[in-house]
């Protein structure tokens, strides 16, 4: 503030003036009578709500990591009889001193003493000390109190009545005075009690010369100080860092970098978001707008706070009790944030970001996966899409041209396998121009690709009659979860009932996954060999353990002959399929007989219970006289999943009733389109099963399934199966806490225990051995599914067995699966 006018007042007003300075000298002035609001800024910076602790700060700390604002030697003077040490003064000699200086307390100092704490010069407060301008000492006393452990607010002011000049002002600690109690009387959730009428302060006076003086110091405290460590989260520091920030962004081009900083500015709240929201797509988390504060009188937003999707923590509901599936926990408490506020110029301001978080960030791969990332990641698709446009148009013409195989791909790879020729003429016919279109669909994505992998089987009259197809993604799938492999001859394209006959399989999330496809116009037992040796020969001659098929004799011929060690089993999924088709008469004006059907082929996993399922089926529909359902049940021991539960299935049935080819590609299927569409079509869906593959490893790395209790074996679980089976194994844990343990026949290391669901009768016969952890139940579920049944969890439990046995986790169920 500018004190040179002060020198030519006349002789009464200053007069006048140096009455006003005894009066407010006195300490029992009166503040009512004098003291004016403190709302007004500085007049040369325009800031608000730096008067008052009160003012609308985020209650969130922020990681200020610069330092206050120096105060230099030409800002302050300290009393005659005290030399001050400008550090712009310092010479070599007083280098030891001034290191002792760095590593002395306040506390033992005496008043005017300068202090250097690395980070600038700065002086302890006295009666006396002299100060340039009102700022000066409010920076000066500030600076004093972040190395003490407390925060200062400006109290009352005293100004001239003639001039409106500041005649004395007091600076005091922000525990000074009592909350008044009337307003929190009717508040739900009152403040926190704060103030505890601390009489520290410090109070400043104008001096006829044009600098202010301190006429009163008070350094005793009734409260504790914060720790240094914590020093920047005062709330005069921060007003203090904010001003500082602010003058460093005018002063400069803030935001090059993209990284938010303490002060930047924006035109509005939603160019804020956005920036924030670029800035944590580039380093790996999703944004979400959280608090807000709005005007009173028009409803503009005053303040708002974008915090990490992962915030806070989830608030617990009684209706979560009653929930059998409840949403995974996302929020663990992170405490990275952005706060705005709006300034006097309607432009919004950094007042507080925290940068830190408390967990690990998503990869670049995965970022499209973030829910506040997603509309930007649209965007790019959009424009990356057009760029595949022009791209495919540019090609347009050279892929036209290509006239023969040789034209397009690597004269060193032949696709057409001429030592395999059938000795007949194939049983279905290619349409006009559909082998041309074929081939250079294959020719294509070999060229784009050159993993991609493809063979061609001719018939005698050198036609294409069949065609197996993969890619590397494909491979690397079944080297990860071709255990168990389920060959599907149940899909016809188009009226020609040409077969299309896909190799599929499922991975660790429980979706499932292709390993291969094929297009079949011949059906006889050589098409099937041929097949099968191609299959084995794209997955370098690796066999799964079990395969899936459909009911027909000819391919289980083909099978035997090429994979003649593996288990085979028919599909109960096909088999239902086909019982929809033969029964669907049934479906008028019976609606329960769909839940009867459904329950007898998924729901029974003991042969008991399966057979008096299918019996009261049969009894409560008349269907006793139905030739194909008394066909199908003499061959149950096939596809029936109460039977040959020592195969390993990786219970892929579940994964055909959520979904299958036939939804997801009806209509193509079906349709009069070529076989072409149907292909391009089937590669865009086996494309979004990679990517949920994607989303489901995103969620996994960013969500821990929610346990029904503090167990030390379900957290173990937890830790190394995917969600999904965890979910599976959770549920059989809670099914052993009301089985009881009958029966302990013990034959030295071996146990043979007789357990039941409570006020059941029916019993499960358990093997534990000790010498080995092992555990063998007759429900056969660990051999069937490769999960643990409850009837084995009840009895580790009651072997004091706390964390699951090595052997009992499957690596293809394991969040480590593809490692």
């Amino acid at each position: 503030m500018d004190r040179s006018g002060h020198g030519i007042r006349t002789h009464g007003k200053n007069s006048e003036f140096q009455n006003e300075l005894h009066e407010s000298n006195r300490a029992d002035v009166d503040m009512g009578e004098e003291c004016k609001s403190s709302e007004t800024s500085y007049p040369e910076k325009s800031r608000e709500a730096t008067e008052s602790e009160s003012d609308s700060w985020s209650g969130s700390a922020s990681l200020v990591e610069k330092s206050a604002l120096e105060i230099n030697g030409d800002e302050c003077q300290a009393p005659p009889e005290i030399p001050l040490v400008n550090k712009y003064e310092m010479n070599v000699d007083s280098e030891q001193e001034s290191q002792s200086l760095n590593i002395v307390s306040v506390d033992v100092l005496g008043p005017g003493v300068p202090v250097k704490d690395g980070k600038g010069l700065f002086v302890v407060p006295a009666v006396g000390m002299e100060f340039e301008s009102e700022e000066h000492a409010y920076k000066c006393y500030s600076r004093y109190a972040v190395m003490e452990g407390f925060s200062i607010r400006k109290d009352f002011v005293n100004k001239s009545r003639v001039t409106g000049a500041v005649v004395s002002r007091r600076f005091t600690c922000y525990r000074q005075g009592y909350r008044p109690s009337k307003h929190t009387l009717n508040t739900r959730k009152p403040r926190k009690e704060t103030r505890t009428g601390c009489l520290a302060h410090m109070t400043i006076a104008w001096q006829p010369y044009g600098k202010f003086r301190v006429t009163n110091f008070e350094n005793k405290h009734n409260h504790e100080f914060v720790n240094p460590s914590t020093a920047h989260l005062l709330p005069s520091q921060k007003r203090l860092a904010f001003a500082e920030a602010v003058e460093a962004d005018l002063a400069s081009s803030s935001g090059v970098d993209g990284v938010p900083k303490l002060g930047m500015g924006f035109e509005s709240e939603d160019h804020a978001y956005e920036f924030y929201n670029s800035y944590a797509g580039k380093v790996g988390f999703s944004v979400r707008k959280d608090y807000v504060n709005r005007s009173k009188i028009d409803g503009a937003v005053v303040s708002r706070r974008f915090t990490c999707f992962r915030e806070g923590f989830r608030q617990k509901d009684k209706r979560d009790l009653n929930i059998k599936r409840p949403r995974k926990e996302t929020r663990i408490g992170c405490l990275a944030q952005l706060v705005i506020s709006r300034q006097s110029d309607g432009s919004y301001r950094v007042t507080n970001f925290e940068e830190k978080h408390n967990h690990e960030l998503v990869a670049a791969c995965r970022i499209r996966m973030l829910r506040s990332q997603k509309q930007l990641v649209a965007a790019q698709i959009a424009e990356g899409n057009a760029i595949e446009g022009r791209k495919i148009q540019l090609k347009s013409a050279y892929e036209v041209s290509c006239n023969s195989i040789g034209d397009c791909v690597d004269h060193e790879y032949d696709p057409v396998d001429q030592r395999s020729k059938l000795i007949s003429k194939c049983t279905r016919e290619m349409r006009d121009g559909e082998a041309e279109k074929i081939q250079q669909y294959f020719q294509s994505k070999k060229v784009k690709n050159p993993s991609f992998f493809y063979a061609i089987q001719l018939d005698a009259d050198n036609q294409i009659a069949n065609i197996f197809w993969t890619d590397a993604k494909m491979v690397m799938d079944y080297s990860d979860f071709g255990d168990v492999l389920c060959f599907d001859t149940t899909y016809r394209i188009n009226e020609d009932c040409r077969l299309f006959s896909p190799f599929v399989g499922v991975n660790h999330h429980k979706q499932m996954v292709i390993f291969g496809a094929a297009l079949l116009y011949d059906e006889t037992v050589d098409s099937f060999k041929w097949l099968f040796q191609k299959f084995l020969e794209a997955m370098s001659g690796k066999k799964p353990k079990t395969i899936l098929t459909d009911q027909d004799e000819i391919v289980s011929e083909a099978i035997s002959t090429i994979l003649p060690d593996i288990n085979q089993r028919v599909c109960v999924w096909h088999v239902y399929q086909r019982a929809l088709k033969q029964l669907s008469h049934m479906f008028i004006g019976a609606p329960p007989f769909v839940n009867d059907l459904l329950s007898c082929f998924f729901d029974h996993e003991e042969e008991e219970d399966f057979i008096a399922s299918w019996n009261h089926m049969m009894d409560l529909h008349g269907l006793w006289d139905n030739e194909w359902l008394n066909k199908i049940f003499e061959t149950r021991e096939q596809w029936a999943i109460a039977y040959k539960r020592h195969i390993f299935c990786a219970d892929i049935k579940s994964v055909q009733l959520r979904g299958s080819f036939i939804l997801n590609l009806k209509k193509y299927l079906k349709s009069d389109s070529d076989v072409l569409s149907f292909l391009k079509q089937l590669g865009k869906m086996v494309n979004d099963w990679h990517y949920k593959e994607l989303e489901a490893n995103y969620d996994m790395s960013q969500n821990m399934p929610k346990l029904m209790g503090d167990v030390i074996l379900l957290k173990h679980a937890r830790d190394a199966y995917t969600p999904r089976i965890f979910e599976l194994f959770q549920q059989e844990y809670e099914t052993c806490l009301n089985i009881v343990v009958n029966q302990c026949i013990e034959n030295g290391s071996l146990l043979e225990y007789k357990v039941s669901i409570y006020d059941q009768p029916r019993e499960y016969t358990v093997n534990y051995n000790l010498s080995n952890n092992t555990v063998c139940c007759s429900c056969m579920k660990f051999e069937f599914i490769g999960v643990l049944c409850s009837h084995a969890l009840k009895v580790l439990d009651y072997s004091n067995i706390r964390l699951l046995p090595s052997q009992y986790i499957l690596k293809r169920w394991t969040r480590e699966a593809r490692v």
